[in-house]
């Protein structure tokens, strides 16, 4: 695996879990709001320090009974053609595992779930259909993150869909996402906090939803979803 950070104790990122995280290195969008450039851009993974695997499985050894699980995020993480002995390796010293994922690979998250390798998974939806590839920033086949929502939504595993809520989302595009995946278990959308450089500064331009129609899709969503929250609200 390409890793490029290890944070070693989060109480907030596996819902009811204290875990720690694995940032794998590469992705395949060019999300204009991102700020994990390090783990993304090519010009900047090459200076990017590696983190090896034995430096995390030396670290999981050492705090079996004190964290619960594991999440790897990114980058994307599905890009990895050895994640899933990753995984393998994680649960054999005991631990939960949670997947965050762009959805691009539905056929990698049905492998990882029907072998029983994941406990959680957290997929991003970036935008309404309309304006999914400005978002993702690639030219993209849609029909792949269809399968992957359509795919958790059986809940064959606990999962939540989540939507940054970055500048050039409009209201009208948050309530749009909320018709498509409607039927869902948990939805979330969080702050675009703009703390980092990002790939596209152009976007920060664009205007962000105001608090008071947040708060209006607040209402509507609380009726709509057994789970909704506004994160960093």
């Amino acid at each position: 695996m390409l890793i490029g950070g290890f944070q070693k104790l989060s109480l907030i990122d596996f819902p009811q879990k204290i875990s720690c995280i694995v940032f794998t290195i590469g992705c395949n969008f060019r999300c204009p709001f991102c700020y994990n450039l390090e783990l993304v851009l090519p010009s900047k993974i090459s200076s990017q320090p590696r983190i090896s695997e034995k430096e995390i499985f030396d670290f999981l050894k050492k705090r079996k009974g004190k964290i619960d699980g594991v999440v790897i995020t990114g980058g994307e993480p599905t890009l990895h053609s050895d994640l899933e002995e990753f995984i393998k390796k994680i649960k054999e010293l005991g631990f939960l595992v949670k997947l965050d994922t762009n959805g691009y690979n539905p056929n990698v998250i049905y492998r990882l779930v029907k072998k029983d390798l994941l406990d959680y998974i957290a997929m991003d939806i970036k935008a309404s259909k309309e304006k999914y590839e400005i978002f993702a920033g690639i030219k993209l086949d849609l029909k792949r993150i269809q399968a992957s929502v359509d795919f958790l939504k059986k809940n064959y595993i606990d999962y939540e869909f989540r939507t940054t809520l970055a500048p050039g989302l409009t209201k009208k595009d948050i309530l749009e996402i909320g018709d498509w995946i409607s039927g869902a278990k948990k939805y979330f959308l969080q702050k675009f906090l703009n703390k980092k450089e990002v790939i596209s500064p152009e976007i920060l331009k664009q205007r962000e939803i105001p608090e008071k129609e947040l708060k209006e899709i607040q209402k509507i969503f609380e009726k709509k979803f057994k789970v909704f929250k506004i994160r960093n609200l």
